[in-house]
């Protein structure tokens, strides 16, 4: 196989410094209309936005949202969702990562004041009323109730601070599961239970699943980072990212009922193309350009949210394939793949016969010489040489039946889409000056994910980390979604992490809304969904399919 290459979408438009908002859609099922935006200012440190998650409560039209920097919880009265206006600032004592809410109650993450301790959740009213504080694993990073109401569910991600140093600490990964039944304000750690990871849990497709951090044992490794619940509220998916799986969680025993190995993406199959290199253009030692083409490479699933659907009775996991990479003192795996020595012969018997750095060579930056893999997999003999590649992230979203076998996967087209749509930011972050500059490590980053029920159609919303926007598809047929429409308004919102449906019936304007927080510029920007056709199915058919 030569080097030929495949150009996508090259005309670039300028946007840099203006507010941009594109859509384009397949069919003309809904579209996405920005009506309101929140500002939280600007975080005083950039690793700690002001709008990252974000929960609302129906009744009292209020939105929250946990703002990190200032180690508080904002609550904006969303009546007029144009103009959502800040009426509160509930102060935490400590950094929040999540928020939920349900019947009246706020639950918010909270870690402890060292990372590796156990952490808490905080329980208030609607109206900012401290109503309890309960112990939990070592860095709540999700929180969220089950659809009775009965569970709060709580995913403890338990890092290292380090590994292979005197002061390292590698605490357990675990999900806290809390009975809510009764008065919240008479909750004590006695409803509190913990489901942790032990050997004796079954593992299915386990060649994929990554326990690879020095030293440590099985609990330690495994990093529970998203919660997806079932519509009977029985059981959980709980997405273990840097470790490429998904765990099965019983919620009322609290015990994880098996570990899922993800598998890999082969990059070399026809529908599975990805630009590889942030300094692809020829005789250019800096500038990128939009190459989009099939590499021998392996992707690593690796799933940030999570989120459970059901179709003509059965349950279906939706995932947004954004990637990890574990880089601590003591213990980095990321290297560009033109730093590593690969086998010729395992290249070549997949039509890279030339493992080099020169112009037609595998490791040239115009091809994979920039790519950041993991040097955790791909050395299968023990030799100086790479035989595999594998890079974080699959640049996609899936959907996956219960039993965690993947049903289907976008392939290429989120790349495809924003080369097509947005070419000036492609695999940025989110500006024209950034253009391309993510291609050498997982693309746009899909990230944060919800799901919605309009008009009988389910769709999945989609946030692009890097490359900024909405990504929405068609899920109603599992098997084959349908892309809807893209919507963004980078680079005045930049870099969507919690993304939040709200249904048509508990909405403040009679509208279904999506409410998109951006940790970047920390602002939160409210879409409302329109139709522009019109269904089959009665608009008032919003609840889950049975």
């Amino acid at each position: 196989m030569g080097m030929e290459r495949l150009f996508v979408g090259v005309g670039l438009v300028t946007l840099l410094g203006v507010s941009v908002s594109v859509e384009a859609s397949d069919s003309t099922s809904i579209t996405l209309k920005q009506i309101g935006r929140y500002s939280a200012g600007v975080s005083t440190n950039p690793d700690e936005p002001r709008t990252e998650i974000s929960a609302f409560d129906p009744t009292s039209k209020r939105l929250f949202s946990i703002n990190l920097n200032l180690r508080q919880l904002d609550v904006l009265d969303l009546g007029a969702p144009e103009t959502p206006v800040l009426v509160q600032s509930v102060p935490l004592g400590g950094k929040p990562n999540s928020v939920a809410v349900s019947r009246g109650v706020v639950a918010v993450a909270l870690e402890g004041a060292v990372k590796t301790d156990p952490g808490s959740v905080k329980l208030f009213s609607t109206t900012g009323m401290l109503l309890n504080q309960l112990t939990v694993g070592a860095l709540p990073d999700m929180v969220t109730f089950s659809p009775n109401g009965r569970w709060l569910l709580v995913a403890n991600e338990g890092e290292p601070n380090s590994y292979n140093q005197p002061d390292s600490v590698d605490p357990e990964g675990s999900v806290s599961v809390i009975d809510m039944r009764g008065d919240v304000t008479g909750l004590t750690q006695g409803d509190v239970r913990t489901a942790g990871f032990t050997v004796a849990i079954p593992q299915e497709n386990a060649s994929s699943i990554r326990v690879f951090g020095p030293n440590a044992s099985l609990a330690k490794d495994l990093e529970p980072e998203y919660i997806a619940v079932s519509r009977d509220s029985r059981t959980a998916w709980v997405t273990l990212q840097e470790n490429n799986a998904v765990a099965v969680l019983d919620i009322s025993s609290a015990m994880f009922t098996k570990i899922i190995g993800l598998g890999f993406k082969n990059h070399l199959e026809p529908a599975n193309q990805l630009d590889a290199s942030d300094r692809d253009v020829p005789g250019s030692s800096n500038n990128g350009t939009i190459n989009i083409r099939n590499w021998p490479v392996l992707g690593m699933y690796q799933p940030d949210s999570i989120a459970a659907y059901r179709v003509k009775g059965k349950t279906y996991l939706v995932t947004a394939n954004e990637g990890d990479a574990r880089d601590y003192t003591g213990f980095s795996e990321e290297a560009r793949v033109g730093s590593l020595t690969l086998d010729a012969a395992s290249f070549g018997s997949q039509g890279f016969p030339d493992v080099t750095t020169g112009n037609d060579g595998l490791r040239n930056n115009d091809h994979l010489g920039r790519l950041t893999v993991t040097t955790t997999l791909g050395n299968t003999d023990g030799d100086p040489e790479f035989e595999k590649l594998y890079v974080f992230g699959a640049r996609s979203f899936s959907i996956r039946n219960a039993e965690g076998e993947l049903v289907y996967d976008s392939g290429a087209e989120l790349e495809q889409r924003t080369a097509a749509l947005v070419p000036s930011s492609f695999n940025s972050n989110g500006t024209a000056d950034t253009f391309d500059t993510r291609s050498d490590n997982k693309g746009p980053e899909p990230e944060g994910l919800a799901l919605g029920k309009i008009g009988g159609r389910t769709y999945a919303f989609i946030g692009l980390e890097r490359t900024g926007g909405i990504m929405v598809y068609d899920i109603s047929d599992p098997q084959s979604p349908q892309f809807a429409t893209y919507a963004t308004t980078a680079p005045t919102d930049l870099s969507p992490e919690g993304l939040l449906f709200i249904r048509r019936k508990d909405s403040p304007n009679g509208k279904p809304l999506l409410v998109v927080s951006h940790e970047v510029s920390n602002t939160v920007t409210i879409f409302e969904i329109e139709r522009t056709k019109q269904h089959d199915l009665d608009e008032s058919d919003e609840g889950e399919d049975d």
